[in-house]
C-alpha cells in the first residue's frame, strides 16, 4: 500500500482545533499531548514523529493519510471513522478506538502494547510486522482483515463476527471468545494450540492415554 501526497502545507500545532477540517497539510515533530481534538478531519496529510500522549480525537475523520513514527502513552480514537490510510512504526501504549471504522487501512511495524477495537467496523485491514500486547475484537465486525508477520500476546475475539480474516500470519500467545473465531483462517500449529478450548467450548471431554 502507497500513499501519494499532494504538496503539503506545513501545519503548527498550535493552529489545530477540535472538529477542524486539514486538507494536505504537513504535521511533524508536534507535540499534541493532552489535546482534544475531536471530530478534527484531515484529509491527504502527513503526521510525522508527532507525541500523542493522552490526546483525543474522538469521532475523527482520516483519509488518503499518511502516519509515521507516532508516539503515545494512550490515544482515544473511539468512534473515529479512517480510510485509506497508512500507519508506520507507530509506539503506542494503549490505543482505544471503540466504534471506529476502518476501510483499507494498513499498520506496518511499530509496537502497541494494547489497541481496543470492540464494537469497531473493519474492512480491508492489514496488520503487518509489529508487535501488539493484546489486540480487542470483541462484537467486531471485520471483512477481510490479515495478520502479516504480527507477533499477538492475546487476541480477544469475543462475539466478533469475521469474513475472510487471515490469522496464519501472526504468532498468538492466547486467545478469548473461541464462539467468534468462525469466519477466520488459522493453521495448523494454531489450531493445535486452540484445541483445549475448542475442546471446553463444545464440551468435549478430553482423557489422557
Amino acid at each position: 500500500m502507497a500513499i501519494e501526497l499532494p504538496t503539503l502545507a506545513p501545519l503548527a500545532a498550535a493552529d489545530l482545533a477540535a472538529h477542524g477540517d486539514y486538507d494536505s497539510v504537513l504535521l511533524a515533530d508536534a507535540n499534541l499531548a493532552g489535546l482534544h481534538l475531536d471530530g478534527v478531519s484531515f484529509l491527504a496529510s502527513h503526521v510525522d514523529r508527532c507525541g500523542l500522549d493522552e490526546a483525543s480525537l474522538r469521532r475523527g475523520r482520516l483519509a488518503e493519510c499518511l502516519l509515521t513514527e507516532i508516539h503515545a502513552v494512550s490515544l482515544d480514537l473511539a468512534d473515529a471513522v479512517w480510510r485509506e490510510t497508512l500507519v508506520v512504526d507507530p509506539r503506542i501504549g494503549a490505543l482505544s478506538a471503540p466504534g471506529c471504522s476502518w476501510d483499507n487501512i494498513r499498520v506496518r511495524g511499530g509496537k502497541l502494547d494494547f489497541v481496543n477495537l470492540s464494537g469497531a467496523k473493519l474492512t480491508d485491514v492489514v496488520l503487518e510486522r509489529c508487535v501488539i500486547g493484546e489486540l480487542d475484537l470483541g462484537q467486531t465486525q471485520v471483512q477481510r482483515l490479515r495478520l502479516d508477520g504480527v507477533k499477538l500476546g492475546v487476541l480477544d475475539y469475543t462475539g466478533a463476527r469475521l469474513a475472510d480474516v487471515d490469522f496464519t500470519g501472526a504468532e498468538i500467545g492466547a486467545v478469548r471468545g473461541i464462539d467468534g473465531l468462525r469466519g477466520a483462517t488459522i493453521s495448523t500449529t494454531q489450531l493445535l494450540d486452540l484445541a483445549p478450548l475448542l475442546a471446553v467450548h463444545l464440551g468435549v471431554r478430553v482423557s489422557a492415554d
